[in-house]
């Protein structure tokens, strides 16, 4: 039951009023936009820490581009990409630290007692940081591999426990698919090592084997040869770094002469390249008449 007498014994004067006002509604509303200002202000400044990483890794990759003559406008857009995912987490984080000091604030000025709540969660806190430390590992694993851009998605990479091509990055987990169509989930915690054979470029290695008996210097012209024809391919041309390179004579075994081919070229390309080098050279090899490596002779035959 509303008790009126006491409703009219209290004092509503203007002065009243505006103590009350000035009081714990106003600190609150100084308390809201301080928070509102303070995230403006970090969201500004890793917005253009961002940026300034951003510029400056362009800089320094456009300066490795021209000593190196290896393009890296794939590797500039992943990293940039990397860096804005980043910067988006940052944001995220003190948006969350920001709210939770403002709310935390506000509870004070409204006389909640803070103390027990506090007491409370971090007791629980205690509690859940012992029961998830796997779980803390993976996150922070994860934000160093986004900083450091170890890798990125359609990257193939060796984790030491398996090797694929990666299909997603998250903070937690990388899913990578092996060649067998077999999807691995990798937790960011547990990798130790990353073999990334998708940066930068990728090292084109063909050995050629062919009889002992064959001039070597004819041998080595036809190869050389040949391999001219697909640097002058306008299709692999776009693939290869540079032109790929005869060395020579790589090993001499029984009755088998082997000659290396070299170069480098895009990444993930060199399969590619390693083939259609191995299809030429034997189109090549039958149309000279260039004798190929014995055969070896089943254990129970006897070679004629």
């Amino acid at each position: 039951m509303i008790d009126v007498p006491r409703l009219l014994a209290i004092d509503l004067t203007w002065e009243s009023t505006l103590d009350w006002v000035l009081g714990a509604p106003l600190q609150i509303l100084v308390a809201v936009v301080v928070g509102f200002v303070a995230r403006w202000l970090a969201h500004r400044a890793i917005t253009k820490a961002v940026d300034a990483s951003i510029v400056r890794s362009e800089a320094s990759r456009a300066k490795r581009e021209r000593n190196s003559g290896i393009p890296a406008s794939a590797a500039k857009e992943r990293y940039r990409q990397r860096t804005l995912t980043m910067g988006s987490l940052l944001r995220s984080i003190a948006t969350f630290a920001i709210a939770v000091i403002t709310v935390l604030t506000v509870m004070s000025l409204l006389g909640i007692p803070l103390a027990p709540l506090l007491a409370s969660a971090g007791v629980g806190g205690v509690a859940l940081g012992f029961g998830a430390q796997a779980l803390v590992k993976d996150f922070l694993s994860g934000i160093f591999m986004i900083l450091e851009d170890q890798y990125g998605v359609g990257d193939l990479i060796d984790t030491g426990e398996a090797v694929g091509t990666v299909e997603e990055v998250t903070l937690r987990v990388t899913r990578l698919r092996d060649p067998d169509g077999v999807v691995w989930y990798v937790r960011n915690g547990e990798i130790i090592r990353i073999g990334n054979r998708s940066q930068g470029w990728s090292t084109v290695m063909v050995d050629i084997p062919f009889s002992y008996r064959e001039d070597i210097e004819r041998v080595l012209g036809i190869i050389r040869s040949t391999v001219e024809q697909i640097d002058d391919d306008p299709h692999w041309h776009e693939v290869l770094r540079e032109d790929l390179q005869v060395l020579g004579v790589e090993s001499i075994t029984g009755g088998t002469v082997t000659v290396r081919v070299l170069a480098r070229c895009a990444p993930d390309e060199n399969w590619g390249i390693q083939r259609e080098i191995r299809r030429r050279v034997k189109e090549t090899f039958d149309r000279e008449g260039i004798a190929g490596p014995p055969i070896p002779m089943s254990g129970g035959g006897h070679q004629i």
